[in-house]
C-alpha cells in the first residue's frame, strides 16, 4: 500500500494553526506532520500535544532552539546594532529564518513533500518564512493558507473554529484576542484597537514589561560582560546564552525598560501598528554600543555604522540568509576579538544609565585625551589637518 504524501505544518496549538491544521487535512490528500519550534515563547507543550492528536495527527515534533536562537541569531544582529526605522529591534525578524531552516530539516527527514505555515498575506513573515524554505529546500512545496483559502478575515476563521469545534481564546477582556507574536527575545502585539494609530496601547495587552509609573522608585544596577563581542555573563556570572537572555529580560522588564510603539513600513509597502517589548535586548544593544566605545576605533565604528541600515532591513525582509547579509556582517565582526570587557548599567523607570565601561582596551587613552597633559598630543599637526579639509571643502562645492 502507498503511504501518504506528507506536510509540515509550523504549529503553535494556537488559533490559527489549528484551524490551518484541519484546513490541510480537508483540502489535501496528505499526513499532516506539526512542528514546533521552541524559541522561548510562551509554550504549553501538553496543550500542543493534545490539540494535535484532536485532529488525528501522529507526529508532533517540538524542537528546544533557545539557545541556538540566541547564540546564531539574536547576538550576531545585536553585534551589528541592527535597529529597524530607528526603533524595532527586529525580534520577529530574526526568529522567522531559524525556524525555516529546522522546518526544512524536519521537511527532509520526514520525506515530506510540502511544507505550510500561518503567516497572513499581508504581511512579513510570509515572506520571511517562504524565503528561508526555499535557501534550504528549493524542490519543497510551500503552501501558504492565507493566500489561497476562502477565509478572508479573523470573523471567518473563528466562524471555522466553531465548525469544527477549535476552542476559541479569549484575551483579559473576554474579546478574541489580539495577534500576539513572542519568543525569548521579544513580544509583539498586534490588530484591534492598536490598528487604529490614534488610539493609546491599552496597557493590558503589556506582558514583559511593567509601566514606568508603576517601576521600583530605587534604581537597579547590572552588568554585563562580554567577551569577543558578544555577552557571556551577568554580575560576573558566565551563562549560557538562552539563560543570559532570559536573565536581562527579567532585571529591564522590572524596570519598565523595552517598550516601542511603531508605525512601520511592512516589505510589501503598507503601513501597520505594533506594539513591541524587547526588553533584554534593549539593554544589550545599549551596553554593546558601550563596549565598542571603549574597545574600537573611530574607523571600524563608523563602517559599522553606515551598514547598520542596510543590515536591518536585510533581516527585516526575510534577507538573513543573503549573500549581502553574510557580507556584511563580515565587516560588522571584523574585530569582534577587541571587544571585551563589561559594562555596568543603571535602570530606572523605563530609563538606561551608562555608568561605568571597563575593558583592558588600549583604544581610548587616558593619558592622550586629559586635559592636564599634552605632551603626547602633537597640535601643530591639527592646523595641517583643518588646511586639508578647507582645500576638500571646496572642492566639493
Amino acid at each position: 500500500m502507498k503511504s501518504k504524501k506528507r506536510i509540515v505544518l509550523a504549529y503553535s496549538g494556537g488559533l490559527d494553526t489549528s484551524i490551518i491544521l484541519k484546513w490541510l487535512q480537508e483540502n489535501y490528500d496528505a499526513e499532516v506532520i506539526c512542528y514546533t519550534a521552541d524559541i522561548g515563547q510562551e509554550i504549553n507543550r501538553k496543550k500542543i500535544i493534545s490539540n494535535a492528536k484532536k485532529f488525528g495527527v501522529k507526529n508532533i515534533i517540538i524542537n528546544d532552539l533557545k539557545d541556538i536562537f540566541v547564540k546564531d541569531y539574536v547576538f550576531p544582529m545585536i553585534r551589528g546594532h541592527a535597529v529597524y526605522e530607528g526603533v524595532y529591534l527586529l525580534g520577529t525578524s530574526i526568529a522567522r529564518p531559524l525556524i525555516a531552516k529546522d522546518q526544512i530539516k524536519i521537511a527532509k527527514k520526514y520525506k515530506a513533500y510540502a511544507v505550510s505555515h500561518g503567516a497572513t498575506g499581508k504581511g512579513n513573515d510570509q515572506i520571511r518564512f517562504e524565503l528561508g524554505y526555499h535557501y534550504f529546500g528549493p524542490k519543497i512545496k510551500i503552501i501558504s493558507p492565507w493566500r489561497i483559502w476562502k477565509l478572508k478575515s479573523r470573523t471567518d476563521l473563528i466562524k471555522y473554529a466553531k465548525k469544527f469545534n477549535i476552542p476559541i481564546p479569549k484575551d483579559k477582556k473576554g474579546a478574541p484576542p489580539f495577534s500576539v507574536d513572542d519568543n525569548l527575545f521579544h513580544t509583539s502585539t498586534e490588530g484591534k484597537v492598536l490598528e487604529n494609530p490614534k488610539n493609546s496601547a491599552p496597557e493590558f495587552i503589556f506582558q514583559r514589561t511593567i509601566s514606568p509609573e508603576k517601576a521600583p522608585s530605587k534604581a537597579t544596577f547590572v552588568t554585563i560582560n562580554f567577551k569577543n563581542g558578544d555577552p557571556i555573563g551577568v554580575n560576573g556570572k558566565k551563562l549560557r546564552p538562552s539563560k543570559l537572555l532570559g536573565k536581562l529580560n527579567q532585571l529591564a522588564g522590572k524596570n519598565g525598560i523595552g517598550r516601542v510603539d511603531l508605525v512601520e513600513n511592512r516589505f510589501l509597502g503598507m503601513k501597520s501598528r505594533g506594539v513591541y517589548e524587547t526588553p533584554g535586548g534593549t539593554l544589550l544593544i545599549h551596553a554593546h554600543r558601550a563596549i565598542e566605545s571603549v574597545t574600537l576605533n573611530k574607523e571600524t565604528m563608523h563602517k559599522k555604522d553606515k551598514v547598520m541600515s542596510r543590515y536591518a532591513e536585510l533581516i527585516y525582509n526575510g534577507y538573513w540568509f543573503s549573500k549581502e547579509r553574510f557580507k556584511l556582517q563580515k565587516i560588522i565582526d571584523l574585530k569582534k576579538n577587541k571587544v571585551n570587557g563589561s559594562i555596568k548599567l543603571k535602570l530606572y523607570k523605563g530609563n538606561i544609565i551608562i555608568e561605568s565601561r571597563i575593558t583592558n582596551s588600549n583604544a581610548y587613552s587616558m593619558k592622550r585625551v586629559s586635559f592636564e597633559e599634552n605632551k603626547s598630543f602633537n597640535k601643530s599637526n591639527v592646523e595641517r589637518f583643518i588646511n586639508f579639509h578647507k582645500k576638500k571643502l571646496r572642492n566639493n562645492q
